[in-house]
């Protein structure tokens, strides 16, 4: 039988469609909000409230490969939970109609019931074009850690073995979530962990693992070589397994000789053994029923870490989670968050002092929390990119899940400088990062042309939509949203350092040190153009609206800017 053509693959109904909606560009763009922000003109952290898909397209050419981990708790797809739509044409049209930004329809939501013939694959048509965007994000030693229960643990790792590769699997762990069993499942079977599955983007990443103990290596015989540690020389294998393994340990002193375990010898060959006690480093007892053990030095460690267990302990349960909102917040507005320790071990074990962080299924913000948390802890500089959908919840102070976001992330900056100040600590007070800048997914503050037949059925409406596009920037759109618009598609991070400088009377902003200009002054000189030209930036992009139909001006500005070896565009 020829079966060549059979192979392995993972597939499902609409995948098709998941992997072309991952070529489907946004159009969107992500408007600041500094009114909600804390520190919005220094702070390197962000809170981006909007659909996940659309702003991981918006971040991928500022962030590509920027990133040192994700985190993410997506919907566990146990058929209650809120699942994104499926629906694989509309977009940032269809989230816009979501969020209420435009009027049709208003707002959807759906669930994804086991009776659903689609039931895993509208799960894995939501992950996988988020996953394999995440990926684009990671740095090349960066690394996912994705919680997950039993409902779709097997999907998530096909799934994570086709974007990322079966090879960069690093460690499934297991989380203890329930202190007490679950009394109500009719089965009487209470499932009282999790899981948190992680995968490195190469074989560059890894774990920091755990720190060794090195309170047990002590010197109580001033030991010239230094502390030492008390070592089991036992070894695995039987005699008939490693014959080399099995011989007697004789005392030089006492000449007391020690068989080994018959099931497991030792675990060095007699050559070694005897090279071992004429070096001092074989413990012999002091009851002849004893066993000899070895002194391990702690200079002859090779590493100061060993590895970290799939198991998780002392990491917290829901209930820790849900307390800590409910004492930020003064009561409980959020079901089973993850406690804080859990995620700040992962942030802990993935990342450097100055390395960046994303959620995109923030939820009530527990993950910049965990960061906040732990740069106070060991000094660290590290960056949160939150993104939360804004899903409507029925409460008139936090109408959606986002809002929980913001103020959490609030609290907890409030709660520890306060807890600083009353430390006097005065040193550390305020000089880490603890703000963060609010952004909202819209639609473009520049028009979109759209030639469809539909829109333009004749030559009069065409007309009329031309001189509609004179003017290609929406109304109601201020200079700094189509700042950071401009910095996004320009690939620059939303964290990247903005500074108002005049050229001419005229303000235009230095983007990185001056590295480009952004010119949103709505008529362009001649002499604006030279006063641009004086500053010396790398690149200059001004608004095309600027030159109102002037096209030798534009023209000359091109050229000039080319002879000062400045780049120049317009949007």
């Amino acid at each position: 039988m020829d079966n060549r053509k059979e192979r392995y693959v993972l597939t499902w109904a609409g995948k098709s469609e998941a992997i072309q909606n991952i070529q489907v560009p946004s159009v969107g763009t992500l408007l600041p909000v500094p009114e909600q922000s804390i520190h919005f003109d220094t702070s390197e952290n962000a809170i981006i409230e909007g659909d996940n898909l659309e702003v991981l397209k918006l971040l991928q050419k500022s962030y590509y490969g920027k990133i040192k981990m994700i985190y993410i708790d997506p919907p566990y797809n146990t058929g209650n939970e809120f699942i994104y739509p499926d629906n694989f044409r509309e977009g940032l049209e269809e989230y816009l109609r979501f969020s209420g930004q435009t009027d049709e329809n208003g707002i959807r939501l759906s669930t994804n019931a086991e009776t659903n013939g689609r039931y895993h694959s509208n799960w894995l048509n939501m992950m996988y074009p988020r996953l394999f965007l995440a990926r684009n994000l990671l740095k090349e030693d960066g690394i996912i850690c994705i919680s997950i229960d039993d409902h779709e643990i097997k999907n998530l790792r096909a799934l994570l073995d086709e974007i990322f590769g079966e090879e960069n699997h690093v460690i499934t762990t297991v989380w203890h979530r329930r202190q007490n069993a679950d009394n109500r499942n009719l089965t009487n079977a209470s499932t009282d962990h999790e899981y948190i599955v992680v995968y490195q983007k190469t074989q560059k990443g890894t774990l920091r693992g755990k720190d060794i103990d090195i309170s047990k290596y002590q010197n109580p015989d001033n030991d010239p070589r230094g502390p030492w540690a008390s070592i089991d020389l036992t070894g695995l294998a039987t005699k008939e397994q490693r014959p080399n393994l099995h011989f007697d340990i004789i005392d030089p002193e006492t000449g007391i000789a020690y068989p080994p375990n018959p099931a497991r010898g030792w675990s060095k060959s007699k050559e070694t053994i005897d090279q071992m006690i004429q070096n001092n480093e074989i413990l012999f007892p002091k009851n002849p029923n004893g066993r000899p053990r070895q002194k391990k030095f702690l200079r002859d460690l090779q590493s100061s870490t060993t590895g970290f267990s799939s198991i998780l302990k002392d990491v917290g349960f829901t209930t820790d989670g849900t307390r800590e909102v409910t004492e930020l917040l003064g009561e409980r507005i959020f079901a089973y968050p993850k406690p804080t320790e859990l995620i700040k071990t992962f942030i802990d074990q993935c990342t450097g002092e100055n390395d960046i962080v994303l959620d995109f299924f923030a939820g009530s913000g527990t993950t910049a929390q965990a960061v906040l948390e732990l740069n106070r802890q060991d000094g660290g500089n590290r960056k949160f990119i939150l993104v939360q959908l804004p899903e409507p919840i029925d409460r008139q102070d936090y109408p959606t899940i986002v809002e929980i976001t913001k103020e959490r992330v609030r609290r907890v900056i409030a709660k520890i400088n306060q807890e600083e100040e009353n430390e006097l600590d005065l040193a550390d007070v305020h000089t880490q990062d603890r703000g963060f800048k609010v952004f909202k997914l819209s639609s473009s503050n520049f028009k979109i042309w759209d030639g469809s037949f539909e829109n333009i059925p004749n030559a009069q409406v065409l007309v009329e939509q031309l001189t509609l596009f004179a003017d290609n920037v929406q109304p109601g759109r201020s200079k700094l949203d189509m700042l950071y618009e401009i910095l996004l598609k320009s690939g620059f991070q939303l964290s990247e350092r903005i500074a108002p400088v005049l050229a001419l009377g005229e303000t235009v902003y230095s983007v990185a040190d001056g590295s480009l200009l952004v010119c949103l002054a709505e008529t362009l000189t001649e002499e604006l153009v030279r006063g641009m030209i004086e500053l010396e930036p790398d690149s200059v992009i001004c608004l095309d609206s600027a030159f109102h139909g002037n096209d030798p001006l534009k023209t000359n500005a091109v050229l000039e800017m080319k002879s000062h070896d400045i780049e120049f565009r317009t949007v």
